[in-house]
């Protein structure tokens, strides 16, 4: 499957704890990110990671082109809903892109388990059949 990944700022370190503790299930399938936050996983995992650029120089908007396309079967985005960000209208359109394309989609570590876990079960598998 492929997954993209994106965190705010003051997220990139809980990203970055997020894909060590379950390095084992990500291994398995194909990761996208936003420039710096790929970079930042790919240090401290080695995992590849196709990076996009940084969030906001538009690595946000190549990632929303990539779930438009429907090539993202699941989008992990740590977000900061307390800090406005200046590229706020491309924040909200790939969470709105996500439930257009019905995308899975996390946007804290809490639902980012429960995604990862249930696609190393197979429950996510439909999205196979959905491309």
């Amino acid at each position: 499957m492929n997954i993209g990944l994106i965190a705010h700022d003051s997220k990139k370190k809980l990203m970055q704890n997020f894909c060590i503790a379950y390095r084992g299930i990500l291994v398995k399938h194909d990761l996208f990110a936003t420039g710096t936050t790929g970079r930042l996983v790919e240090e401290v995992t080695n995992l590849p990671i196709y990076k996009y650029l940084a969030g906001h120089f538009g690595g946000e908007q190549q990632l929303g082109v990539e779930i438009e396309h429907n090539r993202i079967d699941l989008l992990i985005f740590l977000r900061d809903p307390l800090t406005p960000k200046s590229h706020e209208p491309d924040v909200n359109n790939v969470v709105r892109l996500c439930d257009i394309h019905n995308i899975p989609l996390a946007t804290n570590v809490a639902t980012a388990e429960m995604l990862v876990k249930a696609m190393d079960r197979g429950d996510l598998e439909w999205r196979e059949a959905y491309r």
